[in-house]
């Protein structure tokens, strides 16, 4: 009996924050995963005139060996460089691996509700992808460029595979470790190795990871040769009898990490748990340099399991390599079983057939560098859903995988993931390089989180992007989204809008208190709904602006005062100081008869207009600079005047709300067209507040001249 290989303690969880993809037959995850669930095979099969003009030598083409078929990824030739601020020369030489997943982390990070511009802590990327086809079979051939000693350079930065990570880090100005990783088919599995251990040892607080993945051209088929690892007719069968071997594909993906603990604490949409990871290589005690090893492959899924601190009977799903080879998969599968009795409670105890055993290869070909974060990102769109996808092209067993007596079944249709009571679902991921190069990832279903609490009535929808036209292809794919997902939290749309996407020159406002209200709007650009603006760039400088006499009105902003708790806290205290000055603020203006007569007269008083107004405004100020609204200047009119000096820290709430009260309480009762001014011994008068008032406050007694007479005034005397 193989011995138990549990570690008790544990490392801290990784949550899956975002992710983003683009692969054969789906232009996003959305469509990725119907086609799982659904059970698409999204490999083309093109014709001979597709093949020919791909560069396809026309004799291969009798040969009847030759297979036209890959996994080809959609638009792959379109790509945004202006979004990224890059020249269309730059753009044209740049490998489109390279410029699909600069897209891709971008997406990815706006899944995770981050904005790179303002986030304070430092975001890592790391990534891989092969080799620039599309040098050799474009660039190169077509003489795109003149070969002078500085494009040499340029040609190496554009296409050479290791500066992909540290694109990605300048375009998005991104400040964590950027590190290109290459290990072939297990390349993407470890660069998420890479970037737990860098999250855990606290390189950076974030990470981008994934990989990526084309071939240039992408319709040009391949020849098979008995022996080798290419399927004879286009299809891999992973499992099955009848399994030959693979079919490539292409494809783009990412995930965004970060320590558990810290997603919690910051609210995040967690997707899934990375519970542990491992990696290892199977060194030479195997047949040749590209033979799988049952030793390496059974040591680092067992390595994986025993820092997660889980055992065999909790694990009920693997998403396998599943190459779909002879050799491939039979190993696979005893290492399985090796990694599943190493890890057991109780190795002879183990259950029959209750771990299901899937490969997303058959449905998009082997996609080499990205084929692990194209097995990630479906397993964890599995937990999310709980179900598990089917294993296309599945018929009869491979006898030599020795299923009867294991603990394993292969998953061919959609099934509901059940996980076993009291416990979370819970799944591995296999990626296995051409070399040696083995990880493994232990993934569990995301944290039960409570639902965010109640917010405002209304709620401001704000989207940006780089065009006009950009801008209205986005309100209709929001608007889309609004109506596919009407489970959505208003509030939580509204606030990942704002703060977590960076804001762009065309932007749109959407107000409104439903998600039908906003997918309407967003339809019908409803002008009492929305509205248009255009941003220069670069910081707009704001200005508070207060007013004077004449606006007030009884229970002005009373909804503000009931639904803002900053609004009422400020708004509570000027009642409070009112109240001791002898004014009843807030009977007058939220009367509990919202139609009394009384208080509609009082308000009109100069000795209740001023201080209720100035109330009013100095709380809407602290409420604005409470949701991140600073002024770099502020003006007032009259009365406002004295809400820009308390607000700009020339004297106290208390003080200024005083000379208010005394200043309205002198102006109600001074004769028509009289002249107002405030004598102080130690300093000269000061013009303030216009043409009809001169105030100064400084220490010590002040004299008040109303119309030639001098009285001693006690700034802060109630009376």
């Amino acid at each position: 009996m193989d011995e138990l290989y549990i570690q008790e303690d544990t490392l801290e969880p990784i949550a899956i924050i975002g992710m983003a993809g683009r692969f054969p037959g789906a232009k996003n995850l959305e469509e990725f995963w119907c086609n799982l669930r659904d059970g698409v095979e999204s490999i083309t099969f093109f014709s001979d005139e597709e093949a020919i003009a791909a560069g396809t030598d026309p004799e291969l083409l009798k040969n009847p060996a030759f297979v036209k078929a890959h996994g080809v990824l959609g638009d792959m030739e379109l790509f945004d460089a202006t979004f990224f601020d890059m020249s269309p020369r730059d753009a044209k030489l740049l490998d489109p691996q390279h410029r699909i997943y600069l897209e891709c982390a971008w997406e990815s990070l706006e899944d995770a509700g981050y904005n790179p511009e303002t986030y304070v802590g430092r975001i890592g990327v790391y990534a891989g992808t092969s080799f620039s086809t599309y040098l050799l079979r474009n660039i190169l051939p077509n003489k795109l460029v003149n070969f002078p000693t500085i494009d040499r350079l340029e040609m190496a930065l554009t296409n050479h595979k290791d500066t992909m990570p540290m694109r990605v880090s300048f375009h998005m100005n991104l400040t964590g470790p950027s590190i290109c990783v290459g290990t072939t088919c297990s390349t993407a599995l470890v660069a998420v190795h890479l970037a737990c251990q860098a999250l855990w040892t606290y390189q950076c607080d974030m990470a981008i990871v994934g990989a990526s993945f084309l071939r240039v051209p992408s319709k040009e088929g391949y020849l098979f040769q008995e022996g080798m690892i290419y399927s004879p007719d286009g299809h891999l069968r992973t499992f099955d009898i009848k399994s030959k071997g693979i079919v490539t594909g292409a494809g783009t993906g990412n995930v965004v990490l970060k320590l558990l603990s810290q997603a919690l604490a910051d609210g995040d949409n967690i997707h899934a748990v990375i519970k542990a990871t491992a990696l290892n290589n199977d060194g030479s005690t195997k047949v040749g340099y590209t033979a799988p090893s049952i030793g390496g492959q059974a040591e680092v899924i067992s390595e994986a399991m025993s820092l997660a601190g889980v055992t065999a009977e909790t694990m009920t799903f693997i998403e396998t390599h599943g190459t779909g080879t002879e050799l491939g998969d039979p190993v696979e599968i005893a290492a399985l079983k090796k990694a599943f009795r190493m890890t057991a409670s109780d190795a002879d105890a183990l259950p029959k057939h209750y771990c299901g055993l899937a490969s997303t290869k058959p449905n998009i070909g082997h996609l080499n560098h990205a084929a692990g974060i194209a097995s990630l990102i479906k397993t964890i769109l599995a937990l999310k859903h709980k179900q598990i996808p089917p294993t296309i092209n599945f018929e009869t067993p491979n006898p030599k995988l020795g299923l009867e007596d294991s603990p394993f079944y292969i998953n061919d249709r959609l099934s509901d993931w059940i996980p076993p009571p009291g416990l979370p679902r819970r799944a591995g991921v296999n990626g296995f390089g051409i070399g040696g190069t083995n990880a493994h990832v232990v993934v569990e279903e995301a944290p039960e989180l409570e639902a965010s609490g109640p917010s405002r009535a209304w709620q401001v929808i704000l989207i940006s992007a780089k065009t006009s036209t950009a801008l209205d292809t986005l309100s209709a794919n929001l608007a889309r989204h609004l109506r596919q997902f009407s489970h959505l939290n208003l509030a939580d749309l509204a606030y990942t809008l704002n703060v977590g996407r960076k804001p762009l020159p065309f932007r749109r406002m959407v107000l409104c208190q439903t998600l039908e209200q906003a997918a309407a709007a967003l339809e019908s650009h409803d002008p009492k709904r929305m509205t248009n603006s255009r941003h220069p760039g670069g910081e707009r400088p704001v200005t508070f602006m207060f007013s004077g006499q004449g606006s007030q009105y009884v229970n002005m902003a009373r909804e503000l005062y009931n639904t803002e708790a900053v609004f009422r806290q400020h708004l509570d205290r000027c009642f409070e100081i009112g109240a001791n000055q002898g004014l009843k603020l807030r009977e007058i203006l939220y009367p509990h008869n919202e139609l009394n007569d009384t208080a509609n007269v009082q308000l009109q008083q100069t000795a209740v207009t001023q201080p209720a107004l100035f109330a009013i405004e100095y709380a809407l100020a602290q409420m604005w600079m409470t949701w991140g609204i600073y002024p770099e200047s502020m003006i007032g009119h009259s009365i406002g005047e004295y809400v820009a000096a308390c607000v700009a820290g020339v004297f106290s709430l208390e003080d200024a709300l005083a000379l208010v009260i005394t200043r309205g309480r002198m102006m109600q009762e001074m004769p028509t067209g009289a002249m107002l001014s405030v004598a102080l011994p130690e300093a000269e008068i000061v013009p303030l507040l216009g043409n009809d008032l001169a105030l100064c406050v400084l220490n010590g007694p002040a004299q008040c001249v109303v119309g030639g007479e001098t009285t001693a005034v006690d700034l802060l005397d109630k009376n």
